[in-house]
């Protein structure tokens, strides 16, 4: 190991661990060299298969860990808060998994903490480093659509069968609004989609959502299928997303049992990104139509795991550069306002501002 080397400690040993360990594998600049969680058997698990030296069952004995420069938090949401503002005040810089907090004054603890501290806080998002959208996002600024109108987006997720082997407790604590912040669909995965649409289209002004709650027994409930509608306020486009929940439907997947079309419109051109999680459409990841002519990107990799690598991969350049990787604070808090926003509005049934978020 290099001398000079980034020592991380990641709290959280599960399913997502695996696709976080790929953007420290084959660089000689970081190494994970801790891990903790509160089951014995996963941390042991997760030592034995990544050759990790150390492993806590309380995380506040990684951060005591003097060789720990940088923590990554993979905990339920409402954990968040607590591990990152102790993160914060023990020097370490901050990964934190999104959605970053449960509400907006949460966001704001954590954000003061690393100021207060001098450490990095980013929120770890990675859809907006996935290859075929940081593609579209080049094509966009390079004008091959014209001027950006509208995005349309869709999430569809299918029966468990599809995709990796998910714990029934990874899903128990996304059910549960005390524990997730909001649903699993429009707050959790939905912050992903809401930080692609920021990131293609710019910021939003306001946002209305639609969500009719699928009961799943002992009071609690998915939020599908629902529907976000809002207005980007530079452009004065709009955008939309629906997501839906076709719990007998298999789709083909190596990670979660779902998959992701994004579409936008320009006044000379279309874009289209045609899958994320899975592969549900057999054609190539990006498509641009233009005067008449559709191209084909076949060239890019589409692999959804490609998208954790990078993600990493850029915050540990950012790092040795001295630079804000992102998600920035302010712009975590952005797409936090966004999915607060949405699920106010569904709630009270009217159009809500982000900037009424508070």
């Amino acid at each position: 190991m290099n001398v000079d080397a980034i020592g991380v400690g990641i709290i959280g040993c599960g399913r997502i661990f695996d696709l976080h360990m790929r953007g420290y594998q084959g660089r000689e600049d970081a190494a994970v060299l801790a891990v903790a969680d509160v089951s014995e058997e996963r941390l042991e698990a997760r030592r034995r298969e990544y050759g990790i030296p150390r492993a806590y069952d309380d995380y506040r004995k990684l951060l005591e860990d003097p060789a720990i420069d940088l923590v990554e938090i993979l905990t339920p949401h409402h954990l968040h808060r607590e591990m990152a503002v102790a993160a914060a005040e023990a020097g370490k810089h901050v990964s934190l998994q999104k959605p970053p907090a449960m509400n907006l004054a949460e966001m704001d603890e954590i954000t003061a903490a690393a100021e207060k501290t001098g450490v990095v806080l980013r929120v770890y998002e990675n859809f907006v480093f996935y290859p075929p959208v940081v593609k579209a996002k080049r094509l966009i600024e390079e004008g091959a659509i014209g001027r950006p109108l509208n995005i349309r987006m869709r999430t569809l997720s299918g029966s468990a069968a599809g995709g990796w082997e998910v714990p029934l407790e990874a899903w128990a604590w996304r059910v549960d609004e005390s524990t997730c912040g909001g649903g699993p669909f429009v707050f959790d995965d939905g912050y992903h989609k809401f930080s692609v649409a920021l990131y293609l289209m710019g910021e939003v002004e306001k946002v209305f959502c639609w969500m009719e709650p699928l009961p799943l027994g002992e009071g609690r409930c998915v939020d599908a299928p629902s529907i976000c509608i809002w207005k980007h306020r530079e452009s004065g486009g709009f955008g939309s997303i629906d997501f839906t929940w076709a719990y007998d439907l298999y789709i083909k997947s190596d990670y979660y049992a779902a998959d992701d079309r994004v579409e936008v419109t320009g006044t000379e051109g279309v874009i289209w990104v045609t899958r994320g999680h899975g592969n549900m459409l057999d054609i190539p990841p990006l498509l641009l139509y233009r005067e008449g002519k559709l191209t084909a990107f076949t060239d890019l990799e589409a692999d959804w795991g490609a998208s954790f690598r990078d993600s990493t991969r850029h915050l540990l350049d950012a790092l040795r550069a001295g630079t804000q990787p992102r998600l920035s604070p302010a712009e975590g808090r952005r797409v936090l306002q966004f999915a607060l926003a949405a699920i106010t509005s569904a709630r009270e049934g009217r159009e809500v501002s982000l900037d009424d978020m508070r």
